[in-house]
């Protein structure tokens, strides 16, 4: 067959908003060479390769690059992949699929929203908490002052496999004014904290949502991530650590406004004989579709 190719927006409720995705869907995947030439030319935060036929142990094949190198996992990524194999199969609403991943095999369920646009949603891998960072440090670091930061919650570090620093904010103005000066948060860095900064407040553009959020992913060469499963994620196990919210929750985070790609996340999260349960959804919006001229 030939080199499909899906363009689509994660966590969109309309063309270009959200999070892009490319998505490449053969029978005969190109070469890991090809793959990651593909992926530097489409130059999205990642592109995914899926082989549609049922492996042994009831799921898909899929690898994820960025324009830099493979990765293990990836939030948006997965739901959007998902959501393109789900339509290229033809499966229905409440359908499921399990993608296999360098991770291991992950599960992508699908139902409809209030829109009536259908939601893919993933269950989250285990959050932990670890070390807290002083607050004047981290809001130098940003360009705010320490009482732009919500005393209530410590600045924290968060990890799936990949970790962030989880900053609370207290106005979406102060969410507005942050920028983070590499130079500023180099020592933090040296002192084995890591690069990638998840910021939130309560003060939401929409009266719907219930929280902003902005991501910060200059070290890895992009200035901002405009929607993030991981970072919601990250965020649910800091809500229910922090006794933010009840033991069980599901709210909206808006993300991606400063960068005129407004994302809506989606977030259930419960505590279930002490341990998290984390799921992260959202609507994918398809913009473009194609075929590979160039593949192996």
């Amino acid at each position: 067959m030939a080199h499909q190719i899906h363009v689509v927006d994660v966590f969109a409720t309309q063309p270009y908003a959200g999070n892009p995705l490319a998505v490449v869907i053969s029978d005969r995947p190109p070469s890991s060479t090809t793959m990651q030439r593909i992926a530097v030319e489409m130059n999205y935060s990642e592109t995914t390769f899926v082989t549609p036929v049922l492996e042994s142990d009831g799921g898909y094949r899929v690898r994820l690059f960025t324009p830099a190198r493979e990765i293990a996992f990836a939030g948006h990524p997965i739901l959007g992949t998902g959501w393109v194999l789900r339509q290229h199969l033809g499966l229905v609403a409440g359908a499921s699929l399990r993608l296999n991943l360098i991770v291991g095999q992950v599960c992508v369920t699908f139902e409809r929203g209030e829109s009536e646009q259908d939601v893919a949603w993933f269950t989250a891998p285990p959050v932990s908490l670890g070390v807290t960072c002083g607050p004047e440090r981290m809001a130098r670091a940003l360009g705010i002052s320490a009482d732009d930061l919500d005393a209530s919650a410590p600045v924290q570090q968060a990890s799936s496999g990949t970790a962030a620093m989880i900053v609370p904010v207290r106005t979406l103005v102060a969410l507005q004014r942050c920028r983070l000066d590499l130079n500023a948060y180099a020592p933090l860095v040296a002192e084995g904290f890591p690069p990638l900064v998840y910021m939130f407040c309560r003060e939401t553009r929409d009266p719907q949502n219930h929280f902003s959020a902005r991501f910060f992913f200059e070290a890895h060469g992009v200035r901002e991530d405009p929607a993030t499963g991981n970072g919601a994620a990250f965020l649910a196990a800091y809500l229910l650590e922090h006794r933010w919210l009840e033991s069980g929750f599901d709210v909206r985070i808006e993300q991606g406004y400063d960068m005129r790609r407004p994302s809506l996340v989606l977030l259930r999260a419960r505590t279930v004989d002490g341990k998290r349960e984390i799921k992260v959804g959202g609507s994918v919006v398809p913009t473009m579709r194609g075929e590979l001229i160039h593949a192996d």
